[in-house]
């Protein structure tokens, strides 16, 4: 009894082991499942393409410009060449900066971004005048890098002139062949930059002689020996004491902070 029974289990247990172990192959409905998945993100991927590019949804229709102080935003959006119309995902943002400071010097900084579904910012910062140079009968402005911007037929209310007196011998030429203007102008900048506030308000001219011999010309004839753009905080804290000790006087000279001096009345 026992010999049949034996010989039946041991049947069973070869047809189990001739046959697929589990998981090896897929069945159908889950190759089914897999196939349909695969075409349903190769149609979404299309139709996300399309949307995108193809579609009528997602075109450049407004251009807005934020930040603008002197000038127009309608001169911001003509300079910028935004292409209207175009998808918007296709649309070189960078493209339009590198426009924009081409063609108006008078942008410091500009962001172009995408106002989905169907419009382009442009945010603008313009550049702030520090000083102005005369010429003729026109004023150009310079921004707080040294960086000649724009002309401008009226005077910046607030703004000192700067007057380059460059001699072409003596020191002063040494100093213009060493160091050249356009590192004089940003000495300039940075001593307007460090100017009392009270001081500021009554300062006309920053003049530059050489890169040691930078001088202020305030208001009722009073001037001030500066030097070099150096120590400028220095310089600021001592003429500020010097002035409220003298008040009177026609002349200061902090070109020494550790030494200021006053003369006149």
């Amino acid at each position: 009894m026992a010999g049949p029974a034996t010989a039946e289990r041991g049947e069973r247990q070869q047809e189990s082991s001739s046959g697929p172990p589990p998981g090896r192959r897929f069945t159908r409905p889950r190759l089914r499942t897999i196939v349909v998945l695969a075409l349903a993100l190769v149609l979404l991927a299309s139709g996300t393409v399309w949307v995108l590019y193809g579609s009528n949804w997602l075109r450049v229709e407004r251009v807005s410009v934020s930040g603008t102080r002197v000038l127009a935003p309608a001169e911001v959006r003509e300079a910028a060449d935004v292409p209207v119309g175009d998808p918007l995902v296709s649309v070189d943002t960078g493209a339009i900066e590198r426009r924009l400071a081409r063609r108006l010097p008078r942008i410091d900084t500009v962001d172009v971004v995408r106002s989905w579904p169907s419009g382009i910012g442009l945010k603008v910062t313009e550049r702030t005048p520090v000083l102005m140079v005369r010429k003729g009968g026109k004023f150009v402005e310079v921004d707080d890098e040294g960086v000649r911007y724009a002309t401008v037929s009226r005077a910046p209310k607030g703004v000192p002139a700067l007057e380059l007196s460059l001699s072409r011998e003596g020191s002063a030429a040494a100093s213009l062949r060493r160091f050249g203007e356009g590192r004089l102008v940003r000495e300039a900048v940075r001593v307007a930059a460090r100017i009392p506030a009270a001081v500021a308000r009554d300062t006309r001219t920053v003049k530059v002689r050489s890169y040691d011999d930078i001088s202020l010309e305030l208001s009722r004839g009073r001037t001030v020996s500066w030097g070099s753009g150096e120590n400028g905080r220095d310089k600021a804290r001592a003429l500020t004491a010097l002035m409220k000790a003298a008040p009177d006087a026609r002349h200061f000279d902090v070109s020494v902070p550790s030494a200021p001096a006053s003369s006149g009345s």
